[in-house]
């Protein structure tokens, strides 16, 4: 009727439009469902996958995942470059930032001394060493070397060359390792060439192909290929011999000498007593769960857990180490 009330249906039907279009928009979102949280704790590792570095911050990423009061596992990337270099500056630049750390070792201290990097591991925030591993000096299967005493007796014969190489950059622990056996098997300073490669994957490949002859890595890095009857380990350079590898060490052949590896986690400056605090107790709890234990049994590792400001000591006190050596190598 002209004048009359309006009708109530126009409004009844725009609302219940707007609860359709409601109910879509609920149904979408359910469809997409819930966006997952960003990482509480992101790995870095400055090297390839595959090799030492990378098999620890994954090692460590499962134990800290299984753990109580955690948001999953923390985010494992790889920024290689610069034998580890690349991957120290972006930890430093990233100033402030407690929800990063750098998988870091022996290998980087040595690695930013030789590259001459203007960054050293003493700019960033020590949190905590993990473990230790001896080297394992390995030749191929079907090589002539049956013996380390073999070896030893080639490499004081100047009108043998041999080619020697491994995963780690010049002065790191690979290098290291057959730098001091070279020392105490009395060869000239400089004598002993050697071949970096980028990563344990490729120095493994790098032995099959037979384009070196020897190598040396951690001990833990080719147990299944040792396993598998693929390499022949000659020596460790650890106090003990390594189950599962099967090689005497180094003073059971005579050397006086003992060499292990080491690795562990920094994070950038400036990140507060508060942040570092809960970092550090974070990997003392995982230091004791079964899941990081099983991981230090499976990869030869030993625990050499040193935490904090302890381990910034330590950290200096390894630069003095490697500058020492590099400097009687000529390689400063």
């Amino acid at each position: 009727m002209p004048g009359g009330p309006r009708s109530p249906r126009p409004l009844l039907a725009a609302g219940a439009a707007l609860v359709l279009c409601a109910a879509a928009a609920l149904t979408a979102f359910a469809a997409w469902g819930p966006q997952p949280r960003p990482p509480e704790l992101r790995l870095m590792v400055p090297n390839p996958p595959g090799g030492g570095y990378d098999t620890t911050a994954r090692a460590v990423a499962e134990a800290l995942a299984a753990g109580p009061g955690t948001a999953g596992a923390p985010e494992v990337f790889n920024l290689q470059g610069g034998a580890g270099t690349a991957a120290l500056a972006r930890t430093v630049h990233e100033e402030g930032n407690g929800h990063l750390m750098l998988q870091m070792g022996l290998g980087l201290v040595a690695g930013a001394q030789v590259r001459g990097s203007q960054y050293t591991p003493a700019d960033t925030t020590p949190i905590a060493r993990l473990l230790e591993e001896p080297e394992v000096v390995l030749v191929p299967a079907d090589s002539p070397y049956t013996a380390f005493g073999q070896l030893a007796e080639d490499l004081r014969d100047p009108d043998t060359v041999l080619r020697l190489g491994g995963g780690s950059t010049r002065g790191g622990p690979d290098h290291l390792a057959l730098l001091l056996i070279g020392e105490e098997l009395g060869l000239e300073p400089g004598s002993l060439g050697y071949v970096r490669h980028d990563g344990g994957g490729d120095t493994l490949a790098a032995l099959l192909r037979h384009e070196i002859d020897v190598a040396a890595a951690g001990a833990g890095e080719y147990r299944h290929a040792i396993a598998a009857g693929e390499l022949r380990p000659l020596a460790v350079t650890g106090a003990e011999r390594v189950p599962g590898i099967g090689a005497p060490t180094l003073r059971e052949l005579g050397l006086d000498l003992e060499f292990t590896n080491w690795r562990g986690l920094v994070a950038p400056p400036g990140i507060g007593d508060a942040r570092r605090r809960e970092l550090t107790d974070m990997l003392a709890d995982m230091r004791t769960s079964p899941q990081w234990r099983k991981a230090l049994e499976e990869n030869h590792w030993t625990d050499a857990y040193l935490e904090g400001d302890r381990f910034g000591s330590f950290l200096e006190g390894e630069q003095e180490a490697v500058n020492d050596l590099l400097e009687r190598q000529g390689l400063d």
